[in-house]
């Protein structure tokens, strides 16, 4: 079994229109979204959900009323000023935990004299198994303002990997969060390739250096792609010989063209909507990272 991992330094690169469209072209493979705080593989695949699980992704601290005897000394703990209280002072306080503002770390219950702090799950959003037309996906929906979106990512990862063993089939394809975070070193950690998608802009070039030296670190395979590369010849040149200069393969270039918005906007991917310009990029694209993973 390969894992191949898309990945980029900031989000918008096309880094999720290019896995849309990999996942047309590739053979039996499992798809996992792992951009966790910005899921968007599902509005061009049309997954039908067929497994729904709640996503625990840590704890939440919760004050009994009953056994609280108001002596304040959570709230004189808590760095995070979520400790709230009305009422007066001593056993007439109403003592309570602002759920947005904790944070989970257990100080509080840990010091209360009445053990009257409760440490509860705390849900953070949900994750899927659905079919697509191109196979089946594992995907989640991380809540607004929530954290942990590392732990969402490994938890989507296991699922996949599950997937394709179960079903007898040889590929991953992820969709990697961008930027260098926790939830992207748990997107690449232990995968077989990372295509990094850049953008031929003097921040792009960047972004670029800052995941190439991530994947470096923990021993990834990287290959690069410029996308929309017309738009500026000469730092696609720059970004490609830092590329070769760092051991990264360069596999490909994809250029400029309206066709990916008229297929976004119809829900689908550019290959399956277009047969030329930048579709023909990307088949490219997509031949020589299948080569390079061994796929034939």
């Amino acid at each position: 079994m390969k894992e191949l991992v898309v990945i980029s330094g900031k989000g918008g690169t096309g880094k999720t229109s290019l896995v849309a469209s990999f996942a047309a072209l590739a053979g039996h493979k499992v798809l996992a979204d792992c951009d966790v705080d910005a899921a968007d593989l599902h509005l061009v695949l049309a997954p039908s959900v067929q497994r729904q699980e709640e996503f625990v992704g840590g704890k939440r601290a919760r004050i009994d009323a009953e056994a609280c005897a108001g002596c304040g000394k959570c709230r004189d703990l808590c760095r995070f000023d979520a400790v709230e209280v009305a009422g007066g002072n001593g056993a007439e306080a109403n003592f309570w935990i602002d759920p947005v503002a904790c944070e989970g770390c257990g100080v509080c219950a840990w010091f209360c004299p009445e053990e009257a702090i409760l440490m509860e799950d705390a849900v953070n959003g949900e994750w899927f198994v659905s079919e697509t037309r191109h196979g089946p996906m594992v995907h989640a929906r991380l809540d607004a303002a929530e954290e942990n979106s590392g732990k969402l990512v490994t938890r989507i990862r296991q699922e996949a990997r599950r997937l394709a063993e179960d079903q007898g089939l040889d590929l991953i394809l992820i969709d990697g969060s961008p930027g260098i975070g926790c939830p992207v070193i748990a997107s690449v950690s232990g995968v077989d390739l990372a295509l990094v998608v850049v953008e031929p802009t003097l921040s792009g070039m960047h972004d670029f250096g800052r995941v190439a030296e991530l994947a470096s670190h923990f021993g990834i395979p990287a290959a690069v792609c410029v996308n929309r590369w017309d738009l500026n010849t000469r730092m696609t040149e720059q970004i490609e010989a830092d590329a070769l200069f760092r051991g990264n393969l360069v596999v490909g270039r994809v250029r400029y063209d309206p066709a990916v918005t008229r297929a976004q906007i119809e829900a689908t991917s550019v290959v399956e909507y277009s047969q030329d310009g930048v579709s023909e990029d990307i088949r490219a694209l997509w031949r020589r990272l299948a080569h390079a993973l061994g796929q034939g």
